[in-house]
């Protein structure tokens, strides 16, 4: 029982002194080093997602800023091109209607094609200034501007509709005038 008892305690010896060669050692110096590189690099990170978070408020306010910017030039726009509306009510209009070669039945029609432009242009400034104003439908600044590069557009084709008119009133003026000067023309030479 003895030679058991032996042949077993040296096995575990041998066990023993095999786990010990097994065990890590720890050194404190580059443990320490291992925590404080660990920590530098939690600093560091750290700031990184601070910075990204910073940067990431930027982009939103200049996402803001630019539909700031792109209502203000839709309105500007518009407010030109009623401008340029106002301009052709006021003179061309007045220079057509006061003609001598538009009917008298003519006119009333004039009038009206004129002024179902005019009055879609009030509107449109009276939506504008509806969006602007209020929280129409609590909107988004892009959706703002979406709608106000939509109405820019709007008042775009209107511009280029009373401009087509006038130059069609102004060129059956001419044609009327031409074929008074060849109907009226001395035959006597």
């Amino acid at each position: 029982m003895r030679p058991k008892i032996l042949i077993l305690g040296m096995a575990i010896f041998f066990s023993l002194n095999t786990r010990a060669q097994g065990m890590p050692v720890y050194d404190n110096t580059n443990f320490i080093s291992l925590v404080k590189s660990l920590v530098e690099s939690a600093k560091q990170t750290s700031q990184l997602l601070k910075t990204a978070e910073f940067l990431k408020q930027q982009k939103e306010n200049l996402e803001k800023v630019n539909n700031v910017v792109k209502q203000l030039k839709a309105v500007q726009e518009i407010g030109r091109n009623n401008q340029r509306l106002i301009s052709v009510m006021q003179n061309d209009l007045q220079d057509i209607l006061n003609s001598p070669y538009i009917k008298p039945e003519e006119i009333q029609r004039v009038t009206e094609s004129f002024s179902s432009i005019v009055e879609n242009s009030l509107e449109t400034m009276d939506f504008i200034d509806e969006i602007l104003s209020s929280d129409y439908l609590k909107m988004s600044d892009a959706d703002r501007a979406y709608i106000l590069e939509e109405k820019e557009e709007e008042s775009k084709i209107m511009v280029s509709e009373i401009i087509l008119k006038t130059k069609r009133y102004r060129d059956i003026i001419s044609f009327r005038k031409m074929q008074d000067k060849i109907n009226n023309r001395e035959t006597e030479y």
